[in-house]
C-alpha cells in the first residue's frame, strides 16, 4: 500500500458572523489601546506634573524677586521720609521759617533768612539725582522751591498736597505719581511725593509744608528687570484705594487696577485680563502695595514641548501598535483560522486533512498533534472498514447457505418417497453446513480482533489528548514568566518613587539657598545704603553670595542625575510592560483555543465509542445465530443418519429442517443488514 499523502483540501469553514469578536480582532485592540493610552498617560502626566513644578518654582522666585524689590523701595522711601524728619528737627531751618513770617522783621533780615532757607532746600535737592525738586509752602503764603520754576502764580490754599499735609497733624503722606510732575511742571517729568506738616517743636505751632518731589526713575530703578514685553510681565505699585500709583505702562497711572486675584492665592488675572502668576508686597513706609504679574502661557510654553512630543509619540506608537498588531493577528490569527476550517473538514467526515504549519512553537506542536490524530482515526476508521466489508461477505455466503437449505428442505418435504436417496445429499449438505459455521465461527474471531484493536485506537487518541494536557502545563509556564515580568515592573516603579524622593530633596536645598541668598543680598544692600563709599562689609556678603550660588549650580547638577535616572526606570518599565502584555494575551488565547479543541476530540470520541457499541451488539447478535445455525446443522445430520432407518419420521423432521433453514434465512439477512449500515456509516469517511 502506499503512503498516505495529504492531498490538497479545500478549505469551506464557515466564516465568523462577526470579524470584530475574532481573536485577532480583540488582540488588535488590546494591544493598540494599551501601546497607545500608555503613551498618552505618560506623556499628559509628565506635562502636567513639568507644568506645575515650573509655576510653582517661577511663583516662588517671582514672589521673592518682588519682595526684595519691595523691600529696596521701602528703604529708598525710609530714607526720604527720614530727610522730611531731619527738616522737621533741624532747629536753624525752623528758625529760619519763625524769621520770614516774622512782621517786625526788617526786609534785609528777611532776605537774608529767605536766602538761606532757600540754599538749604537747594543743597538737599542736589545731593540726589532721584529729587525731582523739593519745595516749602510756608503758611505766610511764601512758597520756596529748588527748581527753577516761577512760584508767584501758585496759592496754597490751591494745592492738594499743602492742604492735605496740614489736616495729617505732622504725619508723612505718600503722594501717587503724577504725569507731567506732581507740582514742578517745567520739564513734564512724571513725579511722585511725600509731604510733611513742619511745625514749632517748642509750641507746636504750623510753620509750613515741605514736598520732596521725586522722579519716576526713583521707582522705575529699584524695580528694574522684573518688567519685560517679551514675557509679558508687568511691574504696578497701587495705593490703599486699588488705583495705579506707579504702572511700566505709563498711560495707567491714576486709573483704577485692573489686577484681580484671591487673599492667599499666587494666581488670578493681570492687567490685560490674562491668567497670570500674581506677586505681591507692601512696600513700607508708604502702605503702597508692589504687585508683579507673569503669564501663565508664557511659563508652561516650554512644557508645551513635552505636550507637543506626546502627541507624535502617540501617533508614533499607534503607527508601531496597527503594525505588530497586524504581525500578531497574523501569526496567531491566522493559524487558528486554518486549524478551525481543517477540524470542519474532519468533522464532515474528511479525514485526508492535514496542516502544513512550519513553525516550530505551540502551533507548530498542535498541528503535529491534529497530523497523528487524525493519522490514528485514519488508520481506525480503515480497519473497521475492512473488518465491515468481510462481514458483508460472510453474511453474504451465511445467506446463501441458508437460501439453499431452505431449498433443500422444500424438495425433502416434496420428494417424501426419495428419503434414502436424499440422504446421502443430506448429508453431503450438513457436513458443507457445519464447514461453513465453523468458516462464520473464525471470521467471529476475525471481528473481535477487529474490535480490539479498535479500543487500542481509541486508547492511542487518549495518549494524545494526555499529550495537549502536557501542553497546557507549558503554557501554565508561560503565565508564570508573566507573573515575573509584572514583579520587575513593580520594582521599577519603586525606584522611580525614590528618585523622585530625591529630587523633593535636592529642590529643599536650593529653596534654602535661594531664601539665603535673598537675605545675604538685602543685608547687602542695607550695609551699603549705610556705609556709603566705606562699605567694606558688602564685599564679604558679596563673597557668601557667591558660595551659595556654587552650591545652588552642584544641586541643580545632582537634580540633572536624578531626572535622568528617571528617564532611564521609566524607559524600562515601558519595555517590560510591552513584553508582559502580548505574551500575557498569547497565553490565554492559547488556552481557550486548545480546550475547545480537546472539546470537540472528546464529543468525536463519544460517537464513536458509541458506534463501536452498536458493532459489539451486531457481533453478539451474530455469534448467537451462529450456535443456532450450529445447532441446526447437527440436528440435520442426526435426521440425515435417521432418515434411513426411521422414514417414518421424514415428513416431521422435514417440517423442522423447513423452520430452520427459514429462520437461518432470516437471521442472514439481519447480519447483512447490520454489515450495510456499518458500511453506511463508514462511507462517509474519506480515507
Amino acid at each position: 500500500m502506499k503512503a498516505l499523502q495529504p492531498p490538497a483540501v479545500r478549505l469551506s469553514g464557515k466564516r465568523l458572523s462577526n470579524p470584530f469578536r475574532s481573536v485577532g480582532a480583540k488582540l488588535f485592540g488590546f494591544i493598540f489601546l494599551s501601546i497607545v493610552v500608555l503613551v498618552l498617560a505618560v506623556g499628559l502626566i509628565s506635562y502636567s506634573t513639568a507644568s506645575a513644578i515650573i509655576q510653582e518654582k517661577v511663583s516662588d522666585s517671582f514672589q521673592t524677586a518682588i519682595v526684595q524689590a519691595g523691600q529696596k523701595l521701602g528703604i529708598r522711601f525710609e530714607q526720604y521720609e527720614q530727610k522730611t524728619l531731619d527738616f522737621l528737627v533741624d532747629n536753624q531751618l525752623t528758625s529760619l521759617m519763625k524769621s520770614l513770617m516774622d512782621p517786625s522783621m526788617d526786609d534785609y533780615d528777611r532776605y537774608e533768612a529767605q536766602r538761606s532757607l532757600q540754599q538749604s532746600i537747594n543743597g538737599m535737592a542736589i545731593t540726589d539725582s532721584n529729587i525731582k525738586g523739593i519745595h516749602l509752602a510756608l503758611v505766610n503764603g511764601t512758597i520756596l522751591t529748588s527748581s527753577a520754576m516761577a512760584t508767584g502764580d501758585f496759592k496754597r490754599e490751591e494745592l492738594e498736597w499743602y492742604n492735605r499735609a496740614m489736616e495729617s497733624r505732622g504725619q508723612a503722606i505718600w503722594l501717587p505719581m503724577v504725569p507731567g510732575g506732581l507740582f514742578d511742571t517745567s520739564n513734564n517729568i512724571n513725579s511722585f511725593g511725600i509731604t510733611r506738616l513742619i511745625t514749632d517743636v517748642s509750641t507746636g505751632t504750623p510753620l509750613g509744608v515741605l514736598l520732596i518731589e521725586l522722579k519716576q526713575q526713583t521707582i522705575e530703578n529699584a524695580l528694574a528687570g522684573l518688567a519685560n514685553e517679551e514675557t509679558g510681565s508687568h511691574v504696578a505699585i497701587l495705593d490703599g484705594e486699588g488705583r495705579y500709583v506707579f504702572n511700566d505702562a505709563v498711560e495707567l497711572v491714576q486709573q483704577a487696577s485692573s489686577i484681580t486675584y484671591e487673599d492667599g492665592a499666587d494666581t488670578g488675572l493681570d492687567q490685560n485680563g490674562e491668567p497670570a502668576l500674581i506677586a505681591r508686597t507692601t512696600v513700607s513706609p508708604s502702605g503702597w502695595t508692589l504687585v508683579g504679574t507673569y503669564p501663565v502661557d508664557v511659563l508652561v510654553a516650554e512644557a508645551g514641548r513635552i505636550l507637543d512630543t506626546t502627541w507624535i509619540s502617540s501617533l508614533v506608537a499607534a503607527l508601531l501598535a496597527i503594525l505588530l498588531s497586524f504581525f500578531l493577528v497574523r501569526m496567531i490569527s491566522r493559524p487558528l483560522g486554518v486549524l478551525r476550517k481543517l477540524m470542519k473538514e474532519g468533522e464532515q467526515g474528511n479525514l485526508l486533512v492535514r496542516t502544513q504549519f512550519k513553525n516550530r512553537d505551540e502551533f507548530g506542536e498542535l498541528g503535529i498533534s491534529f497530523n497523528e490524530m487524525m493519522e490514528k482515526i485514519t488508520q481506525l476508521v480503515k480497519q473497521t472498514n475492512e473488518s465491515a466489508q468481510k462481514m458483508l461477505e460472510n453474511a453474504n455466503e451465511l445467506l446463501e447457505a441458508s437460501r439453499k437449505t431452505a431449498l433443500s428442505a422444500k424438495e425433502i418435504s416434496v420428494a417424501t418417497v426419495e428419503i434414502a436417496n436424499g440422504a446421502s445429499t443430506l448429508a453431503m449438505e450438513a457436513e458443507r453446513g457445519n464447514d461453513l459455521t465453523i468458516h462464520i465461527g473464525q471470521q467471529m474471531k476475525g471481528v473481535v480482533e477487529a474490535n480490539l484493536q479498535m479500543g487500542a485506537s481509541a486508547q492511542e487518541v487518549r495518549a494524545v489528548s494526555d499529550q495537549g494536557m502536557s501542553y497546557l502545563n507549558e503554557l501554565m509556564t508561560k503565565t508564570s514568566q508573566t507573573e515575573e515580568k509584572t514583579r520587575q515592573m513593580v520594582e521599577k516603579v519603586d525606584r522611580l518613587k525614590e528618585s523622585t524622593s530625591s529630587i523633593r530633596k535636592i529642590l529643599d536645598v536650593l529653596n534654602s539657598v535661594t531664601k539665603q541668598t535673598n537675605i545675604l543680598s538685602l543685608n547687602a544692600t542695607i550695609e551699603a545704603a549705610r556705609a556709603g563709599a566705606a562699605g567694606k562689609g558688602f564685599m564679604v556678603v558679596a563673597d557668601e553670595i557667591r558660595q551659595l550660588a556654587d552650591q545652588s549650580r552642584q544641586s541643580i547638577d545632582v537634580v540633572a542625575q536624578i531626572t535622568e535616572s528617571i528617564q532611564s526606570e521609566i524607559d524600562e518599565t515601558v519595555h517590560v510592560l510591552q513584553e508582559a502584555y502580548p505574551l500575557f494575551q498569547q497565553q490565554i488565547t492559547s488556552v481557550k483555543e486548545v480546550n475547545q479543541i480537546f472539546q470537540d476530540v472528546q464529543g468525536k470520541m463519544v460517537e464513536f465509542i458509541r458506534k463501536l457499541d452498536e458493532v459489539t451488539d451486531s457481533i453478539q447478535q451474530l455469534e448467537q445465530s451462529q450456535q443456532t445455525l450450529s445447532e441446526a446443522i447437527s440436528n440435520v445430520s442426526a435426521v440425515s443418519q435417521q432418515s434411513s432407518a426411521t422414514s417414518e419420521q421424514v415428513a416431521s423432521l422435514s417440517s423442522e429442517q423447513l423452520s430452520i433453514s427459514e429462520g437461518l434465512v432470516s437471521l442472514a439477512e439481519g447480519l447483512e443488514s447490520v454489515s450495510n449500515n456499518l458500511k453506511e456509516t463508514l462511507a462517509k469517511f474519506k480515507v
